[in-house]
């Protein structure tokens, strides 16, 4: 992995299709696991599905050892016009929001 300007290891982004081929490579134990890419993207995109059209009901989604998913909502509030000094009404608005498990935390709290 390339280092940055300060001499560290450059963040990595994990894409959707590597997260598919890495997922298709895993084998359990005996190796009688065997899922094609094809299914392994379908397996995904229904998940993501999932959990947005639940989102979009305002419904929680909590996967035990990961986290939850949900709604948060922002309160209308005022602001500022970017580039002028105008004043402006933002008005109020509702955002999806991720809140790691303690697993997860834990895991990623131990790794460097």
């Amino acid at each position: 992995m390339p280092a940055d300007k300060k001499g560290t290891r450059a963040k990595r982004t994990l894409t959707k299709s590597e997260l598919v081929e890495r997922v298709t490579a895993v084998e359990e134990k005996d190796g009688k696991f065997k899922v094609g890419k094809r299914e392994t993207k379908f397996i995904f995109d229904a998940l993501i599905n999932e959990i947005s059209a639940e989102l979009e009901r305002s419904n929680k989604v909590q996967i035990t050892g990961f986290g939850t998913f949900e709604v948060r909502s922002r309160k209308a509030r005022s602001g500022v016009k970017p580039g002028t000094t105008e004043k402006i009404k933002i008005p109020a608005s509702k955002y999806p929001a991720f809140k790691p498990g303690k697993a997860l935390k834990d895991r990623v709290k131990g790794s460097k």
